[in-house]
């Protein structure tokens, strides 16, 4: 009976030797980020920023279903604004677009548990600890009117560096879905939820948040 337990033991420690799996390799894609305002009872949405991503992955997994990740990856985000202005200076109409580019480089940190549903596809729930290491407002406006019979037009841009008025720190809950073929190649999707406040010293109930979409490709090197 000992023989036998002590075979049994044996046996499974084999069996979850060659279940456990430790896999890394490179991942990049693109993200759409968006920022969200509010303040005062109001809301406000910039528009989606299409931007990149890129970075290094770590997998281990513990058995054939379940898997822990850990990435450091790089992603500019941020959103934009663009607006329609009309206003009357000195008697002269003037009319134009202004439009707004915030960009905060960000270096992620996203660490999830993996749940393989198949052999290849698998379903992830995890926390990216963003760190913003940037933060900067690229403005241009484009403006145009007439007087006196004599039409004009005038562009002007401007980068402002707003690094001291943003948090480092922007956390974001995600889930997403991954597809790896059999050579190590994969696709993964994801949706990552900005719960944090990046505003550093907000007048009153002030927020502006970071939520970002993600789509890539990677490939991961080692396993079984």
């Amino acid at each position: 009976m000992k023989k036998f337990l002590l075979l049994a033991a044996v046996a499974v420690m084999g069996m979850s030797a060659n279940a456990q799996e430790f896999r890394f390799g490179p991942k990049a894609g693109y993200s759409l980020s968006m920022l969200n305002a509010k303040g005062d009872g109001e809301s406000y949405k910039f528009d989606s920023k299409s931007t990149f991503y890129a970075g290094i992955l770590a997998e281990y997994k513990i058995s054939d279903k379940f898997a822990v990740q850990g990435e450091v990856l790089y992603s500019p985000l941020g959103g934009k604004q663009e607006e329609s202005v009309t206003y009357n200076e000195m008697g002269v109409t003037v009319t134009g677009t202004e439009k707004s580019d915030w960009k905060f480089g960000t270096v992620q940190i996203p660490v999830s548990a993996k749940y393989y549903a198949t052999e290849n596809l698998a379903f992830g729930l995890g926390l990216n600890v963003g760190i913003v290491t940037s933060a900067k407002v690229e403005a241009t406006a484009t403006l145009s009117g007439s007087a006196m019979g004599q039409s004009f037009s005038e562009s002007t841009s401007s980068t402002e560096d707003v690094k001291d008025d943003v948090n480092t720190l922007n956390l974001a809950p995600f889930i997403g879905a991954e597809y790896t073929l059999e050579n190590g190649l994969f696709f993964d999707a994801r949706y990552n939820l900005g719960v944090s406040n990046l505003i550093k010293n907000p007048e009153g109930n002030e927020t502006l948040k970071n939520s970002f979409f993600q789509i890539g490709v990677g490939f991961k090197f080692g396993g079984n």
